[in-house]
């Protein structure tokens, strides 16, 4: 029997976790009131282990955040009874199950901490997390995130998958671009939420005491790929296709996410500034998986709702925003108000992105105060981006974000003459 020592875990959980011993594969299941999506994540998960990874010793974890709308009863009564249809002659369970709820502050980066725990207690080789509200995941997701840990020993496989042009915008206008630019790695989908990892990176995540800060809600994707990304391990991407979920209108109110993402990308900015002020260069990471054409669902864009959002923004925060913005791009910003059509241009757009950044660094205010000045902002150039992409295809979306890429890049030396 293993001894177990942990004050994350629970007596019952360490309990089971030592009559497991150890295992091979870990997936957990991060959920809070998933009750209408979750059994099919959990069959997808179970069908993957059976199909691709039948001789491994493999175990599904649900960390919970207290749901009240029966999310923990669907797991552990899901079960697949057939595996004909999957081409699956066996019958057996492939896949041991506990049903743990987190600790700490609620939010999904607690729920990956009881499972780094618990990946590092069994000793696993490679691990998967996939959230709990996909409604298009597929058995093959889980040979894609797990294959590239076991077989060709990447530490780090981060989801490439499609998505509607208007969904994901904190990702295209912020993340992707800013994490490109200071790591100088091409990792399209660096706050995606499904990731496979190896168990020696999850022991890595441990060591970090990031648990009681916004790591622990929504900067837990973007913590996981930098720190991956920036202490030089082995990364990769799998295709995966569609990824259909719960999308909001970017016009909607994301500010809580938008606050806790980019505060976890400054604090790392912060951590690793050793690292990123040394890189000028970008290059690609590689791809695994089959890629193909997707149909996805449409997403409404309330274009005029925040194109209002960003006007009235400059005039209730022009003040706090001159303390933020230097004074040539403050200028343009109220340029860019007046003109129509309304148009923010990447050049600014990015300039201003890295004064933020400045200015939560060099703490010019309340870095909290410095935060939810973005929001206004960030409506601004995701409403310009909309109106630049409305008749474009998906090729031309990306290239169009290609060019906002660039934009962070080529003003990179602003950046860090600016932090230092």
């Amino acid at each position: 029997m293993v001894v177990i020592k942990t004050s994350v875990l629970s007596e019952p959980v360490i309990e089971k976790l030592g009559a497991l011993q150890e295992a091979d594969i870990l997936i957990g299941i991060p959920s809070f009131n998933n009750v209408d999506t979750i059994g099919h994540v959990v069959r997808a998960v179970q069908a993957g282990i059976a199909k691709y990874f039948p001789d491994r010793k493999s175990v599904l974890i649900n960390s919970d955040g207290g749901s009240q709308d029966g999310t923990r009863e669907i797991v552990k009564q899901t079960l697949i009874q057939d595996f004909q249809p999957l081409l699956i002659s066996q019958s057996k369970d492939f896949v041991s199950k506990i049903v743990i709820p987190y600790h700490g502050i609620p939010g999904k980066g607690s729920a990956f901490r009881t499972v780094f725990e618990i990946a590092k207690t069994l000793g696993v080789k490679a691990c998967a997390v996939v959230d709990s509200d996909l409604r298009s995941i597929t058995p093959e997701w889980i040979d894609l995130l797990i294959r590239p840990v076991i077989e060709r020993e990447f530490d780090f496989v981060s989801p490439y998958y499609l998505r509607h042009k208007y969904d994901g915008t904190i990702t295209n206008s912020i993340v992707y671009p800013l994490t490109r630019s200071l790591y100088g790695r091409h990792i399209r989908q660096p706050i995606g939420g499904d990731f496979g990892f190896s168990g020696r990176l999850a022991e890595f995540y441990l060591t970090k005491d990031v648990w009681e800060t916004d790591v622990a809600r929504f900067g837990i994707d973007i913590w996981m790929t930098t720190t991956a990304v920036a202490n030089d391990f082995k990364v990769c991407q799998a295709f995966l296709g569609a990824k259909i979920h719960a999308a909001k209108d970017p016009s909607s109110d994301l500010s809580a996410m938008l606050n806790q993402v980019t505060s976890t990308v400054f604090m790392l900015m912060e951590e690793y500034t050793g690292k990123w002020k040394n890189i000028m260069m970008t290059e690609p990471v590689p791809l695994f998986g089959f890629q193909f054409s997707v149909g996805l669902e449409p997403i409404h864009v309330n274009v005029d709702r925040m194109v209002n959002m960003f006007q009235l923004g400059l005039k209730e925060l022009g003040d706090i925003w001159k303390e933020i913005i230097s004074p040539d791009n403050f200028s343009e910003l109220v340029a860019t108000a007046e003109r129509e059509p309304f148009s923010l241009s990447d050049e600014l757009w990015t300039l201003l992105i890295y004064d933020v950044a400045v200015a939560w660094h060099r703490k010019v205010m309340n870095r909290e105060h410095v935060l939810k000045t973005l929001a206004p902002l960030y409506l601004g150039k995701v409403a310009s981006l909309v109106m630049d992409m409305a008749n474009n295809t998906a090729a031309d979306v990306e290239k169009r974000l290609e060019s906002l890429c660039i934009a962070y890049e080529k003003n990179k030396p602003y950046l860090i003459e600016r932090w230092e």
